[in-house]
C-alpha cells in the first residue's frame, strides 16, 4: 500500500522560498503520475504540478517559472521547490500517487485521478 508523506512547509515572506518534500513508501511500481495540489481556506484543491513516471512534467500556468519540479527516484522522494512564493501561495499542499500516466484518462489536475493522497504540510507567505 502506498502512503505519501509530506514536509518542508512553514511560513515564509513574500519573494520567499521553500521546497516541499512528498516521501513515497509501501511500493512505487504503479505510481505512475506523482503530484502537488493545494487547498486554500475556502477553496477548491486544485493542481500544481506533476510528474509522469516517464519523466514528463507539467504545471499549472499560476506556477509555471516559480515552482520546479523533481524525483529523486533512487529515494522515492518528490519534490516541489518553490520561489518567488506569493501570499497567495498560502495554503495546505498535498502529495498525490496516481495508476495512471499523468494525461491518460484523466488529466492531473483533477482530484479523481488519484487514488492516494498524503496529509497535507501548511505554506503560509505574508506580506
Amino acid at each position: 500500500q502506498v502512503q505519501l508523506v509530506e514536509s518542508g512547509g512553514g511560513s515564509v515572506q513574500a519573494g520567499g522560498s521553500l521546497r516541499l518534500a512528498c516521501v513515497v513508501s509501501g511500493g512505487t511500481y504503479n505510481t505512475h503520475c506523482m503530484s502537488w495540489f493545494r487547498q486554500a481556506p475556502g477553496k477548491e484543491r486544485e493542481g500544481v504540478a506533476a510528474i509522469g513516471s516517464d519523466g514528463i512534467t507539467y504545471y499549472s500556468d499560476s506556477e509555471k517559472g516559480r515552482f520546479t519540479l523533481s524525483k529523486d527516484s533512487p529515494e522515492n522522494i518528490l519534490y516541489l521547490q518553490m520561489n518567488s512564493l506569493k501570499p497567495e501561495d498560502t495554503a495546505m499542499y498535498y502529495c498525490a500517487a496516481a495508476t495512471t500516466q499523468c494525461m491518460a484518462d484523466t488529466p492531473w489536475w483533477a482530484r479523481l485521478k488519484y487514488q492516494v493522497w498524503g496529509q497535507g504540510t501548511q505554506v503560509t507567505v505574508s506580506l
